[in-house]
């Protein structure tokens, strides 16, 4: 297929933590607010006047630095980000909020904030205990935190309006970058899918980076050509599968895989559409903070979430999204040295293979794929295998 027509303009976009769409939302006097975890709300975070970036490090050298503040053992994302920061990559930032979700990324935006690495003169950082239980007693004290350490800084250090119209106002402006990417995303289940994974994972990160609203004409835009775009003839890929894990900030994994032969056609991680980028659906009852937050805690998949509930919910979820994209198999990845996806990534491999019958890929990696032959190589044997099965299955079928 010939490329997007904007596909080089949304890759120019996240070729850096700073983009020219960041510059232009800065200069009609709205404030950046950086963010590193699913579990802090986008819609509290791009209320009138402010918008949300989530903070990556892309084309990451040396962690040198980044290494002698945390730790050598730290995740790499934790350490690429403050390396990021302390070079100046996000001074551009008016605030940082972050929830105690992860005691990595915690301590790095902390050595951010200590050290001085965002040197606007208003510059703050929150932090949020958030819960790892999703139920009504944790919901409440979920909103609560929120309104103490999200809202309520904002509005004291940045003067930003945080009252329910404007919730809903952020809501309603969140949803029409959901719709589009649901919209482009359904075109990855068709059985000769009209848009790759790679360039599929480039369109949703930038909703992540970017103020959302100047977006929506290119986006619109990509989406009436996918329409009319005609897809690859059968046998352009070898096998379809979902990538599942931790935080994937950039795209370069995904078009390595899809460079072996695969084509991935679902995505479940951080920085991903499912469930990332879904409606959130506000009714008029509720006031649109609990709805907000009781969305975001009943969504949210981090194996963080540790009730068996939530553990089998994580694998159900992992199945639906197998069955409805249609895939061959799953790669379950996690970014080296990440305690929650360490274990998560284990146990769900297991799971996923005994009891869902799934051939799995399992990788640990670093932060910046690049070009790693490793990994080439094992996607390599992983899509042998995956064919493989299929030969089995339709000698079974005769």
């Amino acid at each position: 297929m010939r490329d997007l027509k904007h596909l080089y303009y949304f890759e120019k976009l996240l070729e850096n933590s700073y983009n020219d769409l960041i510059g232009e939302a800065q200069n009609e006097g709205r404030k950046a607010i950086g963010h590193v975890c699913y579990q802090i709300p986008e819609p509290l975070l791009n209320l009138p006047g402010i918008f949300s970036v989530r903070l990556r490090a892309p084309r990451t050298g040396s962690m040198e630095m980044g290494s002698y503040y945390l730790s050598p053992i730290f995740c790499e994302a934790c350490r690429a980000i403050l390396e990021r920061a302390l070079e100046g990559g996000f001074n551009y930032l008016d605030a940082i909020i972050a929830p105690e979700a992860c005691a990595m990324m915690n301590r790095c935006v902390e050595n951010i904030e200590h050290l001085n690495c965002c040197t606007k003169p208003h510059f703050f950082a929150s932090y949020v205990d958030v819960p790892m239980k999703s139920d009504e007693s944790t919901l409440k004290h979920y909103v609560l935190q929120m309104k103490e350490h999200v809202l309520k800084p904002l509005h004291e250090n940045l003067g930003i309006d945080v009252s329910d119209q404007a919730i809903r106002k952020a809501v309603e402006e969140q949803n029409k970058i959901s719709k589009l990417i649901t919209e482009i995303g359904d075109f990855r289940k068709e059985e000769r899918p009209r848009i790759t994974g790679y360039e599929f994972a480039v369109l949703t990160l930038a909703t992540y980076c970017c103020p959302k609203d100047k977006l929506i004409t290119k986006l619109e835009e990509t989406l009436e050509e996918i329409k009319n775009r005609v897809p690859e003839e059968k046998g352009t890929y070898r096998c379809r599968v979902a990538m599942v894990g931790s935080e994937i900030d950039d795209p370069q994994l995904i078009k390595l895989a899809e460079e072996c032969g695969l084509i991935v056609v679902a995505d479940r991680y951080c920085f991903g559409s499912l469930p990332g980028r879904q409606v959130i659906e506000l009714n008029e009852k509720e006031d649109a903070l609990t709805q907000v937050c009781s969305y975001y805690m009943h969504s949210g998949q981090c194996p963080r979430f540790l009730t068996t509930e939530k553990v089998n919910e994580r694998h159900a979820y992992i199945d639906k999204i197998g069955k409805e994209y249609h895939v061959d198999g799953l790669i379950i990845e996690q970014i080296k040295f990440c305690d929650y996806w360490g274990y998560g990534r284990a146990f769900m491999n297991a799971v996923m293979q005994n009891q869902y019958g799934y051939k799995t890929l399992s990788i640990d990696r670093p932060y910046n794929v690049g070009q790693s032959g490793q990994l080439r190589t094992r996607i390599q044997a992983f899509i042998e295998a995956l064919e493989i099965k299929k030969i089995q299955e339709e000698k079974e079928a005769k």
